[in-house]
């Protein structure tokens, strides 16, 4: 069994995934291939795994591959492939997606998913994720790819749509979503035993059904509690939240992100509603200064004390993995390609979030039926950005960016059209070599 990982360098994300793996009989003995172009982070991730391997009872073995040049051998028969790669890292490329649209005045919470800056981090992720694409077909033709690089849906709808490669996205925030909800709420009472459904598109699924372990529906009385937590100003969780006051549903991903995906809370003309709402604005910059700080400060501490032993995670990959190895049947949140209308009020072309049964024959979406009218428009609003960023890295031309940006409902909510082109141009000036010729 080989399982290779794409973007080994993100030490935290790899030790999770790969510390999983370790914790399962199933897999534990594979050979866990680590790949990534900065040497100095792909050594830290190989002592960091190769203590845990120890640790765990020295099953496996790990080794490591830098650079393109090493990349075919990395992937050469891989089982699985899990892809965390972040083209252009934090500086420069993620400073330029903030820095660049605030000087429009176009402000941003995560920017990772859509807006201006998902439109982006889309267009210099796609390119390298076809070479993989292209390296997988001829050296590990059957392999399943676990993506869970973002801008999710855009980079698996591509790669579902435009290559051979057997692709589901995975993003934790399904796993999380109703937990979360019904602990903020103060119904932590509910939680054993419920039964929930959530399907719409990655970090816009909606929690469809929410029951308690004898079939009552939860929604009523969450409802009932949803003023007095908007009132709460230490609450933040008030856009998702403001959701269900206005579209009736909760959905999966966090207000700092949800924030950005529409035209209602970050408007230049409602300054109020930052403070109403505490959307904090720039808030993936600091994220990633403070996760790069800890980062370093952890390590050296590792480097002193020893590895800390890991315990199994929520992370769907490790689990997807062992049901395909074992036979067993599990469930998992999957992104994959709407094809056969899984949900019926969205386009078959479209990168959805359903539930998803996986056994020894691999990933088997499941049909959902139709959204709540609200909710599919909701989504539209997202799937015309993404489609439009696919078509964009697919063709090569630039209208297709300055359409999708056009159509982003914050981008567009905020600026005019002429505005938004110039933007778009200064920031494929900006990126430089990190995206490819656009014409």
């Amino acid at each position: 069994m080989k399982i290779t990982f794409m973007g080994a360098g993100s030490t935290v994300f790899a030790r999770n995934v790969i510390g999983d793996c370790m914790c399962s009989e199933a897999l534990r003995d594979s050979t866990f291939a680590l790949y990534d172009i900065d040497g100095d982070r792909l050594k830290e991730s190989e002592i960091i795994l190769e203590g845990m391997r120890k640790a765990k009872g020295d099953y496996g073995k790990i080794e490591c591959y830098l650079g393109v040049e090493q990349r075919k051998d990395a992937l050469r028969d891989a089982n699985f492939v899990v892809n965390a790669i972040q083209v252009g890292l934090y500086d420069p490329c993620t400073i330029i997606d903030f820095e660049v649209p605030k000087k429009y005045g176009l402000r941003q919470t995560i920017a990772d998913t859509l807006g201006i800056g998902g439109i982006m981090r889309a267009l210099r992720t796609i390119p390298v994720m076809a070479d993989f694409a292209a390296d997988m077909e001829e050296v590990c033709p059957n392999a399943l790819f676990l993506n869970y690089t973002n801008p999710m849906a855009m980079l698996s709808g591509y790669m579902q749509r435009y290559t051979n490669v057997k692709t589901v996205g995975l993003c934790h925030s399904v796993q999380v979503c109703s937990e979360g909800l019904l602990k903020e709420l103060g119904m932590e009472d509910k939680l054993e035993g419920r039964k929930e459904l959530i399907a719409g598109i990655n970090h816009m699924g909606w929690l469809l059904e929410i029951m308690d372990k004898d079939g009552n529906d939860l929604y009523p009385e969450i409802k009932s509690r949803i003023d007095a937590k908007l009132a709460d100003p230490e609450c933040k969780d008030k856009v998702r939240l403001d959701y269900i006051r206005n579209f009736g549903y909760y959905c999966t991903e966090s207000s700092e992100h949800n924030a950005e995906y529409n035209m209602f809370y970050i408007k230049s003309k409602y300054p109020e509603l930052i403070e109403r709402y505490n959307i904090p604005l720039d808030e993936y910059p600091r994220r990633c200064v403070n996760q790069i700080s800890k980062w370093k400060k952890e390590y050296e501490e590792l480097l002193q004390t020893g590895i800390k032993d890991h315990k199994r995670s929520r992370e769907y990959a490790s689990h997807i993995m062992e049901s395909i190895v074992t036979g067993n049947i599990y469930k998992i949140g999957g992104n994959v390609l709407n094809t056969g209308h899984l949900i019926t009020n969205l386009p078959e072309n479209a990168c959805v979030e359903v539930p998803c049964l996986v056994d020894a024959y691999g990933v088997h979406p499941c049909h959902v039926g139709s959204l709540p009218v609200q909710c599919a428009a909701m989504n539209m609003t997202n799937i015309n950005v993404q489609l439009l960023t696919i078509e964009a890295a697919h063709t090569r031309k630039k209208e297709h960016i300055y359409q999708a940006a056009m159509l982003d409902p914050h981008t567009g909510s905020e600026l005019d059209i002429d505005t938004i082109k110039k933007m778009v141009d200064d920031l494929i000036e900006a990126h430089g070599s990190y995206l490819p010729e656009y014409h």
